[in-house]
């Protein structure tokens, strides 16, 4: 084992990488140690200070300059998907460590999927409506719900995953307007929608949905003077990133009644701490980052793992490298 490649795999919350690839070659080569729970600080160095390679999982683990510079062992770092947030990557190109990732997947398509998800289950009350047949009792007053037909759909981004939404949204009946920071009329047009200022995206619109990448211009985006201009009946939606929200704000505003509810994916800590507020909060409906854990995703991210790690041991050009200027 002393002749091996030590390989430490940080995040793999689903113990999920292992099902999707043979792993056989790659075990010749390394001794790899996997950590299902998160790591941070001590605990972390400790973790991979011997470390020839570390792979993380998303963006679940922050890798920052300090870290970095306490592991003189490390020779490759990788990580499952195109792009992750918590990663320096100019002090690892500082030092000559390639950067790997891998593809990422039919991610979109399935944080589609959980944004509707989460729009049907909030809007139709679905757990109340389970608590009741499940507690022997049946429809009452709180059963009488509006509908999606008709409404405004207010999509904050309109990349590919903002798009996907728009046209399901279009097919439900809703009416469609759509905001960003260089959002055209040609482009909303695109999808069937009415480019409108942020105020009045988030004044009228029954549903509102983030599909915006987190950056400077975008964190913290909506606050609480945006928030309090929402509609009592509306629903906020997020499966984007969690620094596009104050959460705190949102917290105060579901108290208030404005927005009347929520529907979130994302945290600024992830997993929730088990004490965390928003895990009892009131006219939330909450979900563990699930917009892009689908077998499909992990199957591409271990394949990615280990054409990588193969090709490394190899000597071999690494299949799919990343420069820190496309992050």
């Amino acid at each position: 084992m002393a002749n091996l490649a030590s390989v430490v795999i940080l995040g793999d919350y689903e113990q999920a990488l292992r099902r999707f690839s043979n792993w056989d070659r790659v075990d010749q080569g390394c001794h790899i140690t996997t950590y299902h729970e998160p790591l941070l600080g001590e605990a972390l160095y400790e973790a991979v200070k011997d470390a020839d390679v570390v792979v993380i999982v998303r963006d679940r683990t922050p890798f920052n300059e300090a870290l970095i510079a306490r592991l003189p062992k490390l020779k490759l770092l990788m990580f499952t998907g195109k792009r992750n947030g918590t990663l320096d990557a100019a002090a690892l190109k500082s030092r000559n460590i390639p950067i790997a990732c891998t593809p990422g997947g039919p991610s979109k398509e399935t944080t589609t999927e959980l944004t509707w998800a989460l729009i049907l289950g909030a809007s139709k009350q679905l757990l109340r409506q389970n608590k009741l047949v499940s507690s022997a009792s049946w429809r009452d007053e709180l059963s009488v719900l509006p509908i999606l037909a008709g409404e405004r759909l207010g999509i904050i981004g309109l990349g590919s995953i903002g798009s996907s939404v728009a046209r399901v949204g279009k097919a439900f009946g809703m009416e469609l307007v759509t905001w960003s920071p260089n959002m055209t009329a040609e482009r909303a047009a695109v999808e069937h929608a009415k480019s409108v200022s942020l105020e009045e995206l988030l004044k009228t619109s029954k549903v509102v949905s983030l599909h915006l990448v987190a950056g400077a211009n975008t964190k913290g985006l909506i606050g609480a003077a945006e928030l309090a201009m929402m509609r009592p009946d509306a629903l906020l939606v997020n499966t984007s990133r969690s620094a596009l929200i104050n959460m705190q704000a949102l917290q105060d505003a579901l108290a208030a009644g404005r927005p009347g509810q929520a529907a979130i994916d994302v945290f600024d800590t992830e997993p929730l701490p088990a004490d965390d507020a928003l895990r009892n909060t009131p006219n939330l409906l909450t979900t563990p980052h699930l917009g892009f854990v689908a077998e499909p995703v992990f199957a591409e991210f271990s394949k990615g793992i280990v054409d990588t790690l193969e090709a490394w041991l190899e000597l071999r050009p690494l299949p799919h490298p990343f420069e820190p200027e496309s992050i």
